[in-house]
């Protein structure tokens, strides 16, 4: 049966990116060696949504509070979106060290 995931964030600067999830994002992490860190996740879910283009895939970290996460990035200085309300929820990108952007979201939705 199933165990887990592994989600993978591509970077052109992989270790800014790291450093940015261990010290700003602050998830737990072990180092698989040579500096190789693997981020533990909160719960996750999946969602399957239709698409004319298979193999597309999306990743998303879900917080509880979008003002005060928005707040906390604006106070290390990361570029953040401005809130969206997507109905489904409230959504911001941030940018990460490594030049690729990030979409936080707290849900409207129920959660599994």
């Amino acid at each position: 049966m199933i165990t887990g995931a592994h989600s993978i964030i591509y970077s052109s600067n992989p270790e800014a990116d790291r450093a940015f999830i261990r010290d700003v994002l602050e998830l737990d992490h072990v180092d698989a060696g040579d500096g190789w860190l693997i981020f533990a996740l909160p719960p996750a879910e999946v969602a399957v949504h239709p698409s004319t283009n298979d193999g597309v895939h999306e990743f998303y970290l879900i917080c509880d509070d979008i003002a005060a996460f928005r707040s906390r990035m604006e106070r290390h200085a990361v570029d953040c979106s401005q809130v969206h309300d997507e109905g489904w929820g409230l959504l911001v990108h941030i940018v990460l060290p490594g030049g690729g952007k990030l979409g936080i979201y707290q849900p409207r939705h129920q959660r599994p």
